[in-house]
């Protein structure tokens, strides 16, 4: 065993590095996407949706957060390609009986009219 060990080390040689001079850490130039505050480059793509709005909201209005979960409730359907007022009223036409209080959401014009799943499938 002590023969093939051996042959193993002359044949994968081993090089050590010299030592250097320490490099400092840090880089003299930003980042590509630096998320600075004097930064003037574009949003990164992935944080901006497909209808140019900035996607930085954390928390959500209480009629949003109702539309939300309407959205995720598979019950009602499939919400991909189609509004969130087309699919209340698929969901009403299929007798699925979807809550009255998200058509008066809707209806409103106050809240966000694509799906949840809209900008992100």
């Amino acid at each position: 065993m002590s023969s093939i060990s051996g042959n193993m080390k002359g044949f994968y040689k081993q090089k050590k590095n010299p030592i250097t001079a320490h490099k400092s850490s840090k880089s003299k130039k930003p980042p590509i996407h630096a998320a600075t505050f004097g930064s003037n480059l574009a949003q990164p793509p992935a944080l901006t949706s497909r209808n140019g709005n900035p996607d930085l909201q954390d928390e959500y209005s209480e009629s949003e957060s109702v539309l939300r979960q309407f959205d995720m409730n598979t019950v009602y359907g499939p919400c991909i390609g189609m509004t969130r007022l087309a699919r209340w009223e698929r969901a009403v036409n299929l007798g699925l009986n979807p809550p009255q209080e998200i058509e008066r959401l809707l209806k409103s014009g106050k809240v966000q009219q694509e799906s949840l799943w809209d900008t992100r499938i």
